[in-house]
């Protein structure tokens, strides 16, 4: 039932209390439930606003002056049905067309999430930030379609910077990046930094060739040869998503490092290979059996290689070696330069 005109209303010269479907009326805010908002809306009545129609990330309070769309005029309970989402997306394209002519960083809030990025709302426009436009420090780095989406789910709720980089209202398409929003500050950081330094970084995707690391918002990897000085077999071994390491820059390439783990300690196959000598016997354990010879482990640290051409000319290695067993070999040259040491078979 429409609420009846007060003297006060008819003093200023309010004569028809109704509002239309699809106009817009100005309110406050009377309370403020789990599943519902109720507006003031004057002569007009009192509005009511679902839940779904209040808006992701939007916290009002009694007194709170908002604007409002009508949806529906009058419900059976006499009240109007009101939503604040479709209000604000009616003004809020206006907004979003001064921020991405001024170019402006923004704070957004994602309110979920599926495979493909990020769920946001901004004022009251529903947009997608997808994975491809996380930061380094956001972006999961993994193929597992199941843990992609299980990370992109611990960045709902959070504050997080953007930069809108589409916005198409006709199409109703508004695209957010955060790799845009921080590029300034990386270039900034990659600035101070160079090859040699020690760097402290985060362990963000375990892949077959290596890890990638973030180093203060900054994307590097370290290659499976420069996680340690020992052969390294599965990286996931030695690393794991979320490890804590320090790393050697070895080179800078536009916005990204390449790192090494193993060169921050000393190498201790220089130091092993110092007992060995040209024309020493020494005993050693096949470790590798290849087309051109085998690898012979004769320290923790140090793998030595038979060659091909010291086996005679009808040699063939798999023939010749067992893996795993053990033999004793003449060392032939030793290159500490290059690591490397040659034997041949003890006579």
């Amino acid at each position: 039932m429409a609420k009846a005109l007060t003297m006060a209303d008819l003093m200023a010269g309010v004569t028809d209390q109704s509002v239309a479907a699809g106009s817009t009326i100005n309110g406050k805010v009377l309370s403020v439930k789990k599943n519902e908002i109720l507006i003031d809306m004057g002569p007009h009545g009192v509005g009511l606003v679902p839940r779904r129609e209040i808006g992701f990330g939007k916290k009002y309070n009694v007194g709170d002056e908002v604007v409002a769309s009508v949806i529906d005029p009058e419900l059976p309970n006499g009240q109007a049905l009101l939503s604040l989402r479709k209000a604000a997306k009616e003004r809020g394209w206006d907004e979003i067309q001064k921020v991405v002519e001024e170019g402006r960083t923004l704070t957004v809030t994602p309110y979920e999430a599926n495979r493909g990025g990020l769920l946001i709302e901004f004022e009251g426009v529903r947009g997608f930030m997808p994975v491809s436009q996380l930061s380094t420090e956001h972006y999961p780095r993994t193929s597992d379609k199941e843990e992609i989406l299980r990370r992109l789910r611990t960045l709902i709720g959070q504050e997080i910077s953007a930069q809108i980089i589409d916005a198409d209202q006709k199409g109703n398409k508004l695209i957010f990046s955060e790799k845009e929003a921080v590029k300034d500050g990386l270039a900034n950081r990659l600035t101070s930094l160079k090859v040699g330094d020690v760097v402290d970084g985060t362990v963000t995707g375990v892949v077959d060739f290596g890890a990638f690391v973030n180093v203060d918002g900054i994307e590097g990897l370290v290659h499976i040869s420069e996680i340690s000085w020992e052969r390294v077999a599965q990286v996931s071994d030695r690393l794991k998503v979320g490890d804590k390491i320090k790393a050697k820059i070895i080179s800078i390439d536009k916005d990204r490092l390449s790192l090494s783990i193993k060169q921050t300690t000393p190498d201790p196959w220089l130091k092993e290979a110092e007992q060995f000598h040209v024309g020493d016997t020494v005993e050693g354990t096949i470790t590798r059996i290849t087309p051109f010879g085998a690898f012979v482990q004769i320290s923790p640290a140090v793998e030595a290689l038979v060659h091909i051409s010291e086996l005679g000319e009808d040699g063939n290695p798999e023939k010749v070696f067992t893996q795993n067993e053990k033999r004793e070999f003449t060392v032939l040259e030793i290159d500490a330069d290059s690591r490397k040491i040659r034997l041949g078979l003890k006579k």
